[in-house]
């Protein structure tokens, strides 16, 4: 095990770099919970038995500068784990480390601060920690104040202070020391709405600045958003690591089969076997494809004005996506949404019937439904289609197809170039005086 740990960026080298790095818990078996078990051991010399836990390991990763990188799995997979041992606050126990570079972080809730101390006092202390001087912090003491927004509160011990008042001071320092890489854990998430805006505008400035981000987040739609490159992790190792859109839908898929092997395993025990023709499941799924089964989608078609399906399209066509399914039993209140996704893979849009205000009671045996686009907003290119029906709360995925569907759209009614989309704006010219081809140009005096 060796760590290597730079005040400067060096040149040439990546910010962080691990191989096979691997962190180990020793966690007890048992806990003894009375006085005369811990004497019995005590006299008979016997060692509490212990096992190993390892968060993480033989994990490889690089981080170049001005890489932006979110970092999602579920809980217990090593997201946080691996951030500590970025900042310094646990060691490797096997693998080799390097961090070139400072670090500012935001991990925990009052980490780094002392709560006998004010507000302000703290911010002093966050800045040595970070390494800069008393000089350094005074030019940025107004700055921080304002920007945390905590008033007369910024002289009152930080042990008074709310959950949301210890993620604007930690935050707002850790984005005025001028880091080469920041930290930040789902910490952000106890803030207010507004809050968190502010601090997701900060990072997106941050990142077209040329900073390096390593973002830890549950929130999968702002993981896709800002960063430019995700990692999937899960019982500390790296389950993917790629464009957000694919390792999201990776994600996502993952947690479909976990919810159908719990649904099946439900089933075994109500009945041997069940009538009728059975869910999709990773075996049987076309690639891309996952759920329940409990509603399917059987057909998809986009359509032109009058119904007709098509693949191409052009600028300012109206546009139909039309969903058959079918329902072996009944099932209340699911939602049906999409998604398009350009072919460099952003994500455009994604309503569902649910965003759409068209409340649908119950579904049973077979249907259909449409969404209509009356005029198609997108600029020539090449895009795909999602297609899913859930349950209203969102917690359960019938069926879904993962960018299944490709279609080409041309130049049509919109002569612009650049985007995704057009606004369907209009130009219009201030009134010109009449007198000015009369008036005579202004003398600049130099």
């Amino acid at each position: 095990m060796s760590v290597e740990r730079n005040a400067k960026a060096l040149p040439g080298q990546p910010l962080i770099e691990l191989a096979n790095v691997s962190k180990r818990f020793m966690l007890a078996r048992e806990r003894r919970r009375s006085l005369q078990e811990i004497f019995i051991r005590l006299v008979t010399r016997q060692k509490a038995e212990r096992d190993s836990f390892w968060p993480l390991r033989h994990l490889s990763l690089t981080i170049n500068r001005g890489d932006c990188v979110g970092v999602i799995g579920p809980n217990g997979s090593g997201k946080s784990t691996l951030l500590k041992l970025i900042t310094g606050i646990l060691a490797p126990d096997e693998g080799h480390m390097l961090v070139n570079g400072r670090i500012s972080s935001l991990l925990e809730l009052g980490a780094g601060f002392h709560p006998d101390l004010t507000g302000r006092e703290n911010i002093y202390l966050n800045g040595s920690i970070y390494g800069l001087s008393r000089a350094q912090m005074d030019a940025r003491l107004d700055s921080i104040i304002d920007y945390a927004e905590l008033g007369d509160f910024i002289d009152t011990p930080i042990k008074h202070y709310s959950s949301g008042m210890y993620v604007r001071l930690g935050f707002a320092v850790a984005i005025h020391t001028d880091p080469d890489l920041l930290l930040v854990d789902e910490v952000l998430a106890v803030g207010d709405a507004n809050f968190q805006r502010k601090c997701l505008i900060s990072i997106q400035h941050f990142r077209d600045n040329g900073g390096t981000l390593f973002l830890v987040s549950h929130d999968l739609g702002t993981i896709q958003s800002i960063c430019k490159r995700a990692i999937w992790m899960d019982h500390g190792e790296v389950q993917a690591d790629g464009h957000p859109t694919d390792v999201v839908m990776a994600y996502y898929a993952r947690l479909a089969q976990q919810e159908e092997a719990k649904a099946q395993k439900s089933r075994q025990h109500g009945s041997d076997h069940a009538d009728g023709e059975s869910a999709p499941t990773a075996a049987d799924a076309p690639p891309r494809r996952w759920g329940t089964g409990e509603v399917r989608i059987t057909k998809v078609e986009l359509c032109d004005a009058q119904g007709e399906p098509r693949t191409n399209f052009h600028n300012g066509d109206t546009l139909l996506v039309r969903l058959s399914y079918t329902a072996p039993q009944r099932v209340e209140a699911p939602v049906f949404g999409l998604a398009i996704y350009h072919q460099n893979g952003t994500h455009i849009c994604g309503p569902n019937t649910k965003f759409g205000e068209t409340p649908i009671p119950v579904v049973h045996g077979d249907g259909a439904i449409t969404y209509c686009v009356p005029a198609l907003p997108l600029l020539e290119g090449s895009y795909t289609l999602s297609v899913a029906v859930v349950n209203f709360a969102n917690s359960e995925t019938f069926d879904y197809h993962d960018r299944l569907y490709d279609f080409q759209v041309y130049r049509g009614k919109s002569n612009e170039q650049y985007g995704l989309v057009t606004l369907n704006g209009m130009w219009e010219l201030a009134e010109i005086p009449a007198n000015l081809d009369q008036q005579q140009p202004t003398m600049l005096q130099v």
